[in-house]
This record gives structure tokens, sequence and C-alpha cells, in this order.
């Protein structure tokens, strides 16, 4: 059976490389250092120290295991940079019935920062854009209602 790989821009995979060397070189040793010394204070079965450095130890393990996953599962895919066809990575400008501009780059689900327009591959609105072209005119259901947008503008950096 194949490991499902999953869509990822370079600045996004970096970023959960980043992660997962701190937790292993930093947090790791860390908290390994907190629960020997709450060791050293006693009886273990009233010690909240060590009941919380090993609980921190737990998430710490959990988040390494779901990171490593997520590393070695992903397909890491290039931005385009040309073109008007909107595809994984692209930037779009979009406007709105009312004519208010939009600006979203579509990303892995791991990448999501709506506050700086970058929308997960799996929102509707990115899955409605995927495949159309400058021009285009799409109506996406979203959270909100169903709103239409045109297409301005397709793979131009984002910031």
């Amino acid at each position: 059976m194949s490991v499902p790989r999953t869509p990822m821009t370079r600045p996004g995979y970096e970023k959960l490389k980043e992660e997962l060397d701190r937790l292993k070189r930093v947090e790791r040793h860390a908290i390994t250092k907190a629960i020997a010394e709450a060791r050293a204070h006693g009886d273990l079965s009233e010690n909240a120290e060590y009941h919380a450095a090993r609980e921190k130890q737990s998430f710490i393990e959990g988040r390494i295991a779901e990171l490593e996953t997520k590393v070695g599962g992903a397909e890491v895919i290039e931005p385009p940079t040309a073109g008007d066809r909107v595809t994984f990575g692209s930037t779009v400008l979009l406007a709105d019935e009312a004519g208010k501009e939009v600006r979203y780059q579509i990303v892995g689900s791991d990448e999501i920062e709506p506050a700086k327009g970058k929308i997960s591959i799996l929102a509707p609105l990115a899955r409605t854009l995927i495949g159309k072209s400058v021009g285009a005119t799409v109506t996406a259901t979203l959270p909100g209602g169903t709103k239409t947008f045109e297409i301005l503008k397709a793979n131009f950096p984002l910031e």
C-alpha cells in the first residue's frame, strides 16, 4: 500500500521541517531534563511537576509523530509563476459582485493562514477555482452563502 502524498508548497514544507527539528533537538531534551528534576523531588504519586512534565512529553512525542508523517508524505509543488490557469499553489486576484478585490494563494491544508490570504486546496472557494482561467466567473458555495467572483489575475507572487 502506498503512502498518500499531501500537496504542499516549499515554504509550508520548510516550516513543518523546522518545527519537527526544533521539537526533536530542543523541546525533547528540555522535557527529559524537566522530568528528571521532578523525579528528584521524591514521591511521584503526588508530584504535580512530574505529571505536568509527563503530559507535556506525551504532547511533544505525539506532535513529532504527526509531523514525521506529514513531512514524509509531503509532495512539494512549486507555485506557478506564469500562465492564466488556476492550479495548486496559484495566487489569484478575484473581484466579487460589488467589485471588491481579494487576493488568495491556494496551499496545502497544513499551510493555511486566512489572515495572509492562504487558503486550503480543500476549501470550497479553492475547489471552485481550480482549473479555471483568468477572465472566468465562478460561483462558490461558501459558509456565508453563495458568492460569485471574477478571476482578474493568476499566478503572481502573493506579497
